[in-house]
Protein backbone atom coordinates (compact mmCIF):
# COMPACT_ATOMS: atom_id res chain seq x y z
CA UNK A 1 0.00 0.00 0.00
CA UNK A 2 3.01 2.23 0.46
CA UNK A 3 3.60 4.86 3.06
CA UNK A 4 0.40 6.78 3.78
CA UNK A 5 -0.03 9.82 5.90
CA UNK A 6 -2.33 8.80 8.74
CA UNK A 7 -1.79 11.79 11.00
CA UNK A 8 -4.96 13.70 11.83
CA UNK A 9 -4.31 16.29 14.52
CA UNK A 10 -3.93 19.26 12.22
CA UNK A 11 -7.33 18.69 10.60
CA UNK A 12 -9.65 19.06 13.55
CA UNK A 13 -10.45 21.30 16.45
CA UNK A 14 -12.28 18.66 18.48
CA UNK A 15 -12.99 14.94 18.68
CA UNK A 16 -15.42 12.72 20.53
CA UNK A 17 -15.16 10.16 23.28
CA UNK A 18 -14.42 6.49 23.39
CA UNK A 19 -16.90 3.80 24.42
CA UNK A 20 -17.04 1.47 27.31
CA UNK A 21 -14.81 -1.49 26.40
CA UNK A 22 -15.71 -3.92 29.10
CA UNK A 23 -18.00 -4.26 32.07
CA UNK A 24 -18.40 -6.15 35.29
CA UNK A 25 -19.02 -9.72 36.28
CA UNK A 26 -21.59 -11.75 38.12
CA UNK A 27 -19.35 -14.69 38.77
CA UNK A 28 -16.60 -15.61 41.21
CA UNK A 29 -14.10 -18.03 39.77
CA UNK A 30 -13.36 -19.30 43.24
CA UNK A 31 -10.12 -19.59 45.09
CA UNK A 32 -8.26 -17.04 47.15
CA UNK A 33 -8.64 -13.39 46.25
CA UNK A 34 -5.36 -12.36 47.88
CA UNK A 35 -2.36 -11.52 45.76
CA UNK A 36 0.20 -14.28 45.28
CA UNK A 37 3.33 -13.95 47.40
CA UNK A 38 5.61 -11.95 45.10
CA UNK A 39 8.60 -10.10 46.45
CA UNK A 40 10.11 -8.07 43.62
CA UNK A 41 8.86 -5.06 41.72
CA UNK A 42 9.24 -6.56 38.24
CA UNK A 43 7.15 -9.62 39.07
CA UNK A 44 4.46 -7.51 40.70
CA UNK A 45 4.37 -5.26 37.65
CA UNK A 46 3.91 -8.24 35.35
CA UNK A 47 1.21 -9.59 37.65
CA UNK A 48 -0.62 -6.27 37.72
CA UNK A 49 -0.65 -6.04 33.93
CA UNK A 50 -1.73 -9.67 33.64
CA UNK A 51 -4.69 -8.93 35.90
CA UNK A 52 -5.78 -6.17 33.53
CA UNK A 53 -5.61 -8.61 30.64
CA UNK A 54 -7.76 -11.06 32.60
CA UNK A 55 -10.26 -8.28 33.23
CA UNK A 56 -10.50 -7.73 29.48
CA UNK A 57 -10.90 -11.43 28.81
CA UNK A 58 -13.43 -12.25 31.54
CA UNK A 59 -15.19 -8.92 32.25
CA UNK A 60 -14.47 -9.59 35.92
CA UNK A 61 -13.86 -6.10 37.27
CA UNK A 62 -12.40 -7.50 40.50
CA UNK A 63 -9.25 -8.13 38.49
CA UNK A 64 -8.90 -4.35 38.26
CA UNK A 65 -8.79 -4.12 42.04
CA UNK A 66 -6.12 -6.81 42.16
CA UNK A 67 -4.18 -5.05 39.41
CA UNK A 68 -4.18 -1.86 41.45
CA UNK A 69 -2.91 -3.73 44.51
CA UNK A 70 -0.08 -5.38 42.57
CA UNK A 71 1.04 -2.22 40.79
CA UNK A 72 0.87 -0.14 43.97
CA UNK A 73 3.06 -2.68 45.75
CA UNK A 74 5.47 -2.66 42.82
CA UNK A 75 5.73 1.12 43.10
CA UNK A 76 6.71 0.87 46.75
CA UNK A 77 9.45 -1.68 46.10
CA UNK A 78 11.40 0.08 43.38
CA UNK A 79 12.34 3.41 41.82
CA UNK A 80 9.86 5.32 39.67
CA UNK A 81 9.14 3.22 36.58
CA UNK A 82 7.27 4.12 33.38
CA UNK A 83 5.84 0.63 32.97
CA UNK A 84 4.26 0.68 36.43
CA UNK A 85 2.90 4.20 36.04
CA UNK A 86 1.63 3.39 32.56
CA UNK A 87 -0.09 0.32 33.98
CA UNK A 88 -1.81 2.49 36.56
CA UNK A 89 -2.86 4.91 33.82
CA UNK A 90 -4.33 2.03 31.85
CA UNK A 91 -6.16 0.91 34.97
CA UNK A 92 -7.75 4.33 35.40
CA UNK A 93 -8.79 4.36 31.75
CA UNK A 94 -10.54 1.04 32.34
CA UNK A 95 -12.24 2.53 35.37
CA UNK A 96 -13.23 5.66 33.43
CA UNK A 97 -11.35 8.03 35.73
CA UNK A 98 -9.93 9.94 32.80
CA UNK A 99 -8.60 12.92 34.74
CA UNK A 100 -6.51 10.63 36.92
CA UNK A 101 -5.44 8.62 33.87
CA UNK A 102 -4.15 11.80 32.25
CA UNK A 103 -2.02 12.66 35.28
CA UNK A 104 -0.50 9.18 35.29
CA UNK A 105 0.03 9.12 31.53
CA UNK A 106 1.98 12.37 31.74
CA UNK A 107 4.11 10.88 34.50
CA UNK A 108 4.80 7.83 32.35
CA UNK A 109 5.82 10.04 29.44
CA UNK A 110 8.18 12.00 31.68
CA UNK A 111 9.77 8.78 32.94
CA UNK A 112 10.19 7.36 29.42
CA UNK A 113 10.33 10.29 26.98
CA UNK A 114 11.46 8.06 24.10
CA UNK A 115 8.70 5.47 24.49
CA UNK A 116 5.60 5.30 22.29
CA UNK A 117 3.03 3.77 24.65
CA UNK A 118 2.53 6.83 26.90
CA UNK A 119 1.17 8.69 23.89
CA UNK A 120 -1.59 6.10 23.47
CA UNK A 121 -2.53 6.56 27.12
CA UNK A 122 -2.38 10.34 26.81
CA UNK A 123 -4.56 10.39 23.73
CA UNK A 124 -7.12 8.01 25.21
CA UNK A 125 -7.51 10.17 28.31
CA UNK A 126 -7.55 13.48 26.44
CA UNK A 127 -10.18 12.42 23.94
CA UNK A 128 -12.56 11.51 26.77
CA UNK A 129 -11.88 14.82 28.47
CA UNK A 130 -12.86 16.75 25.36
CA UNK A 131 -9.33 18.00 24.70
CA UNK A 132 -9.35 16.86 21.13
CA UNK A 133 -6.53 18.83 19.56
CA UNK A 134 -4.15 17.55 22.22
CA UNK A 135 -5.52 14.03 21.84
CA UNK A 136 -4.82 14.03 18.12
CA UNK A 137 -1.35 15.37 18.68
CA UNK A 138 -0.72 12.41 20.99
CA UNK A 139 -2.08 9.93 18.44
CA UNK A 140 0.05 11.55 15.74
CA UNK A 141 3.14 11.12 17.88
CA UNK A 142 2.22 7.52 18.61
CA UNK A 143 1.82 6.77 14.89
CA UNK A 144 5.12 8.46 14.09
CA UNK A 145 7.02 6.61 16.79
CA UNK A 146 5.43 3.17 16.50
CA UNK A 147 3.06 2.52 13.61
CA UNK A 148 1.04 -0.62 14.26
CA UNK A 149 -2.23 -1.92 15.58
CA UNK A 150 -2.32 0.42 18.60
CA UNK A 151 -1.76 3.51 16.49
CA UNK A 152 -3.87 2.54 13.48
CA UNK A 153 -6.90 1.61 15.57
CA UNK A 154 -6.84 5.02 17.22
CA UNK A 155 -6.49 6.77 13.89
CA UNK A 156 -9.48 4.75 12.66
CA UNK A 157 -11.58 5.81 15.62
CA UNK A 158 -10.61 9.44 15.15
CA UNK A 159 -11.53 9.40 11.48
CA UNK A 160 -14.85 7.73 12.23
CA UNK A 161 -15.77 10.42 14.70
CA UNK A 162 -14.88 13.05 12.13
CA UNK A 163 -17.28 11.47 9.67
CA UNK A 164 -14.54 9.98 7.48
CA UNK A 165 -15.81 6.42 7.27
CA UNK A 166 -13.65 5.48 4.29
CA UNK A 167 -10.57 6.71 6.12
CA UNK A 168 -11.60 4.81 9.22
CA UNK A 169 -11.88 1.59 7.22
CA UNK A 170 -8.48 2.20 5.66
CA UNK A 171 -6.78 2.69 9.01
CA UNK A 172 -8.55 -0.28 10.61
CA UNK A 173 -7.52 -2.46 7.67
CA UNK A 174 -3.93 -1.49 8.42
CA UNK A 175 -4.59 -2.42 12.04
CA UNK A 176 -5.82 -5.82 10.87
CA UNK A 177 -2.63 -6.30 8.84
CA UNK A 178 -0.61 -5.35 11.91
CA UNK A 179 -2.36 -8.00 14.02
CA UNK A 180 -0.32 -10.52 11.99
CA UNK A 181 -2.78 -13.35 12.40
CA UNK A 182 -2.62 -13.34 16.21
CA UNK A 183 -5.91 -14.73 17.51
CA UNK A 184 -7.50 -12.17 19.82
CA UNK A 185 -6.00 -9.04 18.19
CA UNK A 186 -7.16 -10.28 14.79
CA UNK A 187 -10.64 -11.02 16.14
CA UNK A 188 -10.86 -7.59 17.75
CA UNK A 189 -9.92 -5.76 14.55
CA UNK A 190 -12.42 -7.87 12.61
CA UNK A 191 -15.12 -6.84 15.08
CA UNK A 192 -14.21 -3.20 14.58
CA UNK A 193 -14.31 -3.52 10.80
CA UNK A 194 -17.66 -5.28 11.08
CA UNK A 195 -18.94 -2.56 13.39
CA UNK A 196 -18.02 0.05 10.79
CA UNK A 197 -19.89 -1.94 8.14
CA UNK A 198 -22.92 -2.44 10.38
CA UNK A 199 -22.97 1.29 11.12
CA UNK A 200 -23.47 1.85 7.40
CA UNK A 201 -26.21 -0.77 7.14
CA UNK A 202 -23.96 -3.17 5.21
CA UNK A 203 -25.15 -6.34 6.89
CA UNK A 204 -23.55 -8.94 4.61
CA UNK A 205 -20.11 -7.35 4.95
CA UNK A 206 -20.56 -6.98 8.70
CA UNK A 207 -21.47 -10.67 8.99
CA UNK A 208 -18.34 -11.70 7.07
CA UNK A 209 -16.14 -9.73 9.43
CA UNK A 210 -17.88 -11.08 12.54
CA UNK A 211 -17.60 -14.68 11.30
CA UNK A 212 -13.94 -14.06 10.53
CA UNK A 213 -13.51 -12.92 14.13
CA UNK A 214 -14.90 -16.24 15.34
CA UNK A 215 -12.60 -18.12 12.99
CA UNK A 216 -9.59 -16.21 14.33
CA UNK A 217 -10.59 -16.64 17.98
CA UNK A 218 -13.21 -19.38 18.48
CA UNK A 219 -15.82 -18.63 21.11
CA UNK A 220 -15.17 -14.87 21.00
CA UNK A 221 -18.25 -13.46 22.78
CA UNK A 222 -18.03 -10.07 21.04
CA UNK A 223 -18.52 -11.89 17.73
CA UNK A 224 -21.61 -13.70 19.00
CA UNK A 225 -23.17 -10.44 20.19
CA UNK A 226 -22.32 -8.72 16.90
CA UNK A 227 -23.79 -11.58 14.87
CA UNK A 228 -26.90 -11.37 17.06
CA UNK A 229 -27.38 -7.77 15.98
CA UNK A 230 -27.03 -8.74 12.33
CA UNK A 231 -29.58 -11.54 12.75
CA UNK A 232 -31.98 -9.17 14.51
CA UNK A 233 -31.57 -6.59 11.74
CA UNK A 234 -32.48 -9.29 9.21
CA UNK A 235 -35.56 -10.28 11.21
CA UNK A 236 -34.32 -13.64 12.50
CA UNK A 237 -35.05 -12.95 16.15
CA UNK A 238 -34.82 -16.58 17.24
CA UNK A 239 -31.25 -16.83 15.96
CA UNK A 240 -30.48 -13.41 17.38
CA UNK A 241 -31.64 -14.52 20.83
CA UNK A 242 -29.53 -17.68 20.70
CA UNK A 243 -26.42 -15.75 19.68
CA UNK A 244 -26.94 -12.97 22.22
CA UNK A 245 -27.47 -15.57 24.94
CA UNK A 246 -24.16 -17.24 24.10
CA UNK A 247 -22.41 -13.91 24.47
CA UNK A 248 -24.14 -12.95 27.72
CA UNK A 249 -23.58 -16.35 29.32
CA UNK A 250 -19.91 -16.35 28.36
CA UNK A 251 -19.15 -12.83 29.58
CA UNK A 252 -21.82 -10.83 31.43
CA UNK A 253 -21.14 -7.45 29.88
CA UNK A 254 -23.90 -4.83 30.08
CA UNK A 255 -23.72 -4.61 26.28
CA UNK A 256 -24.36 -8.33 25.84
CA UNK A 257 -27.07 -8.55 28.46
CA UNK A 258 -28.77 -5.45 27.07
CA UNK A 259 -28.71 -6.83 23.54
CA UNK A 260 -30.31 -10.06 24.74
CA UNK A 261 -33.00 -8.06 26.54
CA UNK A 262 -33.74 -6.00 23.43
CA UNK A 263 -34.04 -9.11 21.28
CA UNK A 264 -36.39 -10.75 23.77
CA UNK A 265 -38.44 -7.58 23.85
CA UNK A 266 -38.65 -7.57 20.06
CA UNK A 267 -39.86 -11.18 20.24
CA UNK A 268 -42.64 -10.15 22.61
CA UNK A 269 -41.04 -11.90 25.60
CA UNK A 270 -41.40 -8.97 27.97
CA UNK A 271 -40.74 -10.85 31.21
CA UNK A 272 -37.50 -12.27 29.83
CA UNK A 273 -36.50 -8.83 28.54
CA UNK A 274 -37.16 -7.18 31.89
CA UNK A 275 -35.10 -9.85 33.62
CA UNK A 276 -32.13 -9.01 31.42
CA UNK A 277 -32.63 -5.29 31.94
CA UNK A 278 -32.61 -5.77 35.72
CA UNK A 279 -29.40 -7.74 35.36
CA UNK A 280 -27.75 -4.74 33.68
CA UNK A 281 -28.40 -2.75 36.86
CA UNK A 282 -26.83 -5.48 39.00
CA UNK A 283 -23.75 -5.53 36.78
CA UNK A 284 -23.51 -1.76 37.12
CA UNK A 285 -23.47 -2.05 40.91
CA UNK A 286 -20.64 -4.57 40.74
CA UNK A 287 -18.72 -2.28 38.44
CA UNK A 288 -19.04 0.60 40.87
CA UNK A 289 -17.91 -1.66 43.71
CA UNK A 290 -14.66 -2.18 41.81
CA UNK A 291 -14.12 1.50 41.11
CA UNK A 292 -15.49 1.68 37.56
CA UNK A 293 -17.44 4.83 36.74
CA UNK A 294 -20.56 3.85 34.81
CA UNK A 295 -22.73 6.98 34.87
CA UNK A 296 -22.66 7.62 31.12
CA UNK A 297 -23.30 4.08 29.92
CA UNK A 298 -25.97 3.21 32.46
CA UNK A 299 -27.70 6.56 32.00
CA UNK A 300 -28.00 5.87 28.27
CA UNK A 301 -29.31 2.37 28.95
CA UNK A 302 -31.99 3.63 31.33
CA UNK A 303 -32.97 6.46 29.00
CA UNK A 304 -33.36 4.10 26.07
CA UNK A 305 -35.52 1.73 28.11
CA UNK A 306 -37.67 4.27 29.94
CA UNK A 307 -36.24 3.45 33.36
CA UNK A 308 -35.61 5.95 36.18
CA UNK A 309 -35.57 8.94 33.84
CA UNK A 310 -34.88 11.61 36.46
CA UNK A 311 -32.07 9.59 38.00
CA UNK A 312 -30.67 8.95 34.52
CA UNK A 313 -30.61 12.69 33.86
CA UNK A 314 -28.64 13.22 37.06
CA UNK A 315 -26.20 10.50 35.96
CA UNK A 316 -25.83 12.10 32.54
CA UNK A 317 -25.06 15.47 34.14
CA UNK A 318 -22.38 13.90 36.35
CA UNK A 319 -20.88 12.05 33.41
CA UNK A 320 -20.77 15.19 31.29
CA UNK A 321 -18.93 17.07 34.01
CA UNK A 322 -16.38 14.28 34.43
CA UNK A 323 -15.85 13.51 30.73
CA UNK A 324 -17.00 16.44 28.56
CA UNK A 325 -16.95 14.64 25.23
CA UNK A 326 -19.15 14.49 22.17
CA UNK A 327 -20.59 11.22 23.43
CA UNK A 328 -21.51 12.72 26.79
CA UNK A 329 -23.05 15.73 25.02
CA UNK A 330 -25.30 13.37 23.08
CA UNK A 331 -26.32 11.37 26.15
CA UNK A 332 -27.05 14.55 28.08
CA UNK A 333 -29.12 15.87 25.17
CA UNK A 334 -31.11 12.61 25.13
CA UNK A 335 -31.56 12.73 28.91
CA UNK A 336 -32.90 16.29 28.76
CA UNK A 337 -35.27 15.33 25.93
CA UNK A 338 -36.54 12.27 27.81
CA UNK A 339 -37.26 14.55 30.77
CA UNK A 340 -39.15 17.09 28.65
CA UNK A 341 -36.44 19.76 28.61
CA UNK A 342 -36.13 20.00 24.86
CA UNK A 343 -34.74 23.53 24.46
CA UNK A 344 -31.78 22.64 26.67
CA UNK A 345 -31.46 19.33 24.85
CA UNK A 346 -31.04 21.08 21.50
CA UNK A 347 -27.97 23.00 22.63
CA UNK A 348 -26.23 19.81 23.73
CA UNK A 349 -27.27 17.94 20.59
CA UNK A 350 -25.68 20.66 18.48
CA UNK A 351 -22.46 20.28 20.41
CA UNK A 352 -22.60 16.51 20.05
CA UNK A 353 -22.78 16.87 16.27
CA UNK A 354 -20.23 19.64 15.89
CA UNK A 355 -17.49 17.35 14.53
CA UNK A 356 -19.48 16.04 11.61
CA UNK A 357 -19.77 12.57 13.13
CA UNK A 358 -21.95 10.36 10.92
CA UNK A 359 -23.70 8.40 13.65
CA UNK A 360 -27.28 7.24 13.28
CA UNK A 361 -27.99 7.43 17.01
CA UNK A 362 -26.79 11.02 17.26
CA UNK A 363 -28.97 11.92 14.25
CA UNK A 364 -31.99 10.13 15.71
CA UNK A 365 -31.65 11.94 19.02
CA UNK A 366 -31.46 15.27 17.19
CA UNK A 367 -34.55 14.41 15.16
CA UNK A 368 -36.57 13.57 18.24
CA UNK A 369 -35.49 16.79 19.93
CA UNK A 370 -36.51 18.83 16.87
CA UNK A 371 -39.86 17.04 16.87
CA UNK A 372 -40.36 17.88 20.54
CA UNK A 373 -39.77 21.55 19.69
CA UNK A 374 -42.40 21.44 16.95
CA UNK A 375 -39.94 21.70 14.08
CA UNK A 376 -41.45 19.06 11.86
CA UNK A 377 -39.33 19.57 8.74
CA UNK A 378 -36.06 19.54 10.65
CA UNK A 379 -37.20 16.52 12.65
CA UNK A 380 -37.95 14.49 9.52
CA UNK A 381 -34.66 15.53 7.95
CA UNK A 382 -32.66 14.26 10.93
CA UNK A 383 -34.70 11.09 11.31
CA UNK A 384 -34.28 10.28 7.62
CA UNK A 385 -30.56 10.90 8.02
CA UNK A 386 -30.44 8.37 10.87
CA UNK A 387 -32.16 5.72 8.75
CA UNK A 388 -30.02 6.48 5.71
CA UNK A 389 -26.87 6.11 7.79
CA UNK A 390 -28.03 2.83 9.28
CA UNK A 391 -31.61 1.58 8.97
CA UNK A 392 -30.89 -0.97 11.73
CA UNK A 393 -29.26 1.35 14.26
CA UNK A 394 -31.49 0.22 17.15
CA UNK A 395 -34.02 -2.53 17.74
CA UNK A 396 -35.82 -0.15 20.08
CA UNK A 397 -35.67 3.15 18.19
CA UNK A 398 -35.26 2.44 14.45
CA UNK A 399 -38.98 1.47 14.20
CA UNK A 400 -39.86 4.80 15.85
CA UNK A 401 -37.78 6.71 13.32
CA UNK A 402 -39.46 4.86 10.45
CA UNK A 403 -42.91 5.62 11.85
CA UNK A 404 -42.23 9.35 12.16
CA UNK A 405 -40.83 9.80 8.65
CA UNK A 406 -43.63 7.84 6.96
Amino acid sequence: MGRKRLLTAGTVAALAATVLLFGGTLRDEGGARALPVVADSASLTSLGLAYQQRARETADASYLTRSEEALTRAQRLGPPDATIVGGLASLELARHDFARALVLARQARALAPDAARPFALLGDALVELGRYREAFAAFDELAARKPGLTAYSRIAYARELLGDRAGAREAMTLALDSASGRGEPTAWTRIELGRLAFGEGRLALARRHFRAALAAFPGYPYAFEALARVAAAEGDLRLAAALARRAAEAVPLPLFVGTLGDVERARGHLAAANGQYALVGAIGRLLRANGVRTDLELALFDLDHGRRLRAALAQAVRAHRARPSVQSEDVLAWALYRNGRCTEALAHSRRALRLGTRDATFAFHRGMIERCLGRGSAAKRWLRSALELNPHFSLVWAPVARRYVA
